[in-house]
């Protein structure tokens, strides 16, 4: 039986548009009315002044494509996923018109939540900063997007947001799995798109079309799998994965930029109260600023603090970065990788402080404990890849199993592979702590607080 969802008016413009936008590399987006006038709020208008990468531009210089263009991608993807699954037994089932209007609308505007650098802020894991997530459903249910959901979409805004982030304990649905999933229109955008502007062929050599031509339900109708004849596709698309981590958004230059970021964020929100910092209260009225408005934002609440030389160096008139003096990786520093990975921020800023008296003492000269960061891999996991693969024979196994290069790379060792703990110190320190003991100075300063 052929979906009643195939009838909507997006999934017939795929055919025959008559209003498209066009996206790198030579992409049309087709367009109805209704996506229009969600492409139209001042929200989502926002997304044109957030780059969708941040601080890899420092790097990367060409990846300054933003958040609207990446929305943009996501729900064409959603468009052709869903026509590409169409014709599967039962989907009929498994997806309702409702809820595939749900997911074309939660692609569109699955970042309208996202302020300027949320991800390495939120990594810090702060007390009192939302999830972006939060502002997203805060800014479905207000008057902006309401009337457009309920009065052209026929949609409440709470099943809109219940795709972009399912609550807890909530039954996750075919469609949570499309939007956010081992293989999801997101992460199929994000690695093409990321690539492509960054200037590197990591994230585009895998057959995309391959992969979603073998979409199929998992064991149950609330789940996905793919295929026998996806399995290359997938594993190529772990590697990608795996590689864009490693050389673009893990880049050692790219991680001194966001440890910089992170620990002026930190320092500027211990000044709003020593004994009870309140992050929340220092970014809550930033989150709907441009990236450009967030900076001078920024760089006006450092003036006078500690914070003002970490802040200057990212985005004052002459660039200085910290200098990586030390990299420890989980295979070849296990030790010191294990015991400083996944650590509360607060206890790496003290980690910091404790390794700036140590090296004060080595070296006989004064360096400061903002001179000197810490960077680790966050609290949270990346999204573990599980995917089943339907066997000829109808029976269903995980593609970690059938593969030893996806065991290698998509399960809990892909952070300790790709995140490194690094060392970084502020430029006129790099040639003098060169020199010393690094890792053995570092064991005392872990000991100091008791890690």
């Amino acid at each position: 039986m052929t979906p009643d969802w195939l009838d909507l008016p997006e999934l017939r413009s795929w055919d025959s548009p008559r209003q498209v936008l066009r996206l790198p590399p030579e992409t049309d987006v087709p367009l109805t009315d209704r996506v229009r006038s969600l492409i139209n709020t001042p929200s989502f208008h926002r997304l044109t002044r957030i780059s969708q990468l941040g601080l890899v531009a420092t790097v990367y210089p060409g990846a300054t494509h933003t958040r609207w263009e990446h929305s943009l991608g996501v729900y064409r993807l959603a468009l052709q996923v869903l026509r590409a699954i169409s014709g599967l037994e039962e989907m009929e089932l498994a997806i309702t018109a409702d809820e595939a209007k749900a997911l074309l609308v939660a692609a569109l505007l699955h970042d309208i939540g996202h302020w300027p650098f949320c991800h390495p802020i939120e990594d810090l894991r702060l007390t009192g900063v939302q999830p972006h997530e939060a502002l997203a459903e805060s800014l479905l249910e207000g008057e902006e997007f309401r009337d457009i959901l309920q009065q052209q979409w026929q949609l409440k805004p709470a099943d809109v947001a219940s795709v972009i982030h399912p609550r807890e304990g909530q039954p996750r649905r075919l469609i949570h799995r499309l939007l956010s999933g081992p293989i999801d229109i997101d992460k199929l955008d994000y690695l093409d798109r990321d690539s492509l502007h960054a200037g590197v062929p990591y994230g585009r050599h895998f057959d995309r079309q391959r992969l979603i031509g073998a979409l199929c339900l998992g064991e149950s109708l609330d789940s996905l799998a793919i295929t026998e004849k996806g399995k290359t596709a997938a594993e190529l698309m772990v590697v990608a994965r795996y590689v864009m981590f490693s050389e673009v958004y893990w880049h050692s230059t790219v991680r001194s930029a966001t440890a910089m970021l992170q620990r002026a964020v930190f320092e500027l929100g211990q000044m709003q109260g020593e004994s009870n910092p309140d992050f929340g209260s220092l970014l809550a009225s930033w989150n709907l600023l441009s990236e450009a408005e967030w900076i001078e934002r920024l760089r006006h609440q450092a003036e006078g603090s500690a914070a003002r030389p970490l802040v200057e160096g990212l985005f004052g008139r002459q660039r200085r970065l910290f200098k990586r003096v030390a990299q420890y990786h989980a295979h070849e520093s296990p030790e010191l990788h294990g015991l400083l990975s996944r650590r509360p921020y607060p206890q790496l800023v003290q980690c910091s402080h404790s390794l700036s008296r140590r090296l004060t003492a080595a070296l006989g000269r004064t360096v400061e404990p903002i001179e000197v960061l810490i960077d680790a891999p966050p609290v949270g996991l990346e999204v573990q890849f599980r995917l089943p693969v339907r066997m000829r024979d109808g029976s269903y196994r995980l593609l970690g199993d059938l593969s030893p290069l996806v065991q290698g790379l998509a399960t809990q060792q892909f952070d300790d592979i790709v995140k490194r703990v690094r060392i970084f110190v502020a430029p006129q320190w790099r040639d003098a702590v060169a020199r010393l003991p690094l890792a053995e100075l570092l064991h005392q300063a872990i000991a100091d607080i008791r890690i």
